[in-house]
């Protein structure tokens, strides 16, 4: 059974693209973005668990 691990990473508008380009190119995926605080969106991001 695949196993995953998870990150929350905060979402800074003035470098959006860089932000989630960088993640991707370690292996997290975008799962959601919440915003219960519109000033500061928080990105949730999945790999595959190594190993």
């Amino acid at each position: 059974m695949q196993k995953w691990e998870y990150f929350t990473a905060p979402l800074l508008d003035h470098a959006l693209q860089e932000i989630l380009n960088n993640f991707g190119e370690d292996g997290w995926e975008l799962v959601a973005v919440v915003t219960t605080n519109p000033a500061q969106p928080v990105a949730y991001f999945k790999r595959p668990l190594e190993g």
